[in-house]
């Protein structure tokens, strides 16, 4: 023991270089700066299910998993629409969930932001509008931003969520002023 102890101080500690600092993480900073420059807190997103199939609810899902990490990016899911302020909604409208999508948009505060999610969500899908559906989200509620995809993969909803959160604080132009 003595031995090796001789050779440690000998030779001295031998590590790996440390490794270079990730960029993605000053972009992680800088999204969750800007959220809390706009919000002044974290944005919070409240997500209805209309009446999908559940695929685009995976993807949902997927966003809270340690690759994308949502929570660490500033963005929480909340569970009452009271707290929120954006309504993340899947599927083509059910005629059973009309009533209940409607009553939601009008219990979450203004300003509030819609992203229909998914090829249902954004035109109705395989289901359009019949007896049993009411169609696409914006058939009900105004949408901001409409996700496409049969599911959107994870990136994509949070490009949907970002542009949302975008075109919230772009400045209003006049009529007859240059955007």
């Amino acid at each position: 023991m003595l031995k090796t102890l001789r050779q440690i101080a000998s030779i001295g500690i031998v590590s790996e270089p440390p490794p270079r600092p990730d960029e993605s993480l000053r972009l992680r900073d800088g999204l969750q700066d800007e959220i809390r420059a706009v919000l002044g807190r974290a944005l919070c997103i409240r997500h209805i299910d209309a009446g999908s199939c559940n695929g685009c609810e995976l993807e949902i899902h997927a966003l809270n998993n340690p690759l994308y990490n949502l929570e660490g990016l500033g963005i929480r899911f909340v569970a009452s629409p009271r707290h929120a302020d954006l309504l993340l909604v899947t599927g083509p409208v059910s005629k059973h969930m009309e009533v209940a999508l409607r009553r939601t948009y009008d219990a979450t505060p203004d300003p509030k932001l819609v992203v229909a999610i998914g090829d249902c969500g954004c035109t109705g899908g395989i289901f359009g509008e019949t007896y049993a559906s009411c169609g696409r989200v914006s058939n009900v509620i105004p949408v901001d931003v409409a996700v496409p995809g049969c599911p959107p993969s994870p990136t994509r909803i949070l490009q949907g969520i970002l542009a949302a959160l975008a075109r919230s604080v772009a400045p209003v132009t006049g009529a007859g002023e240059p955007p």
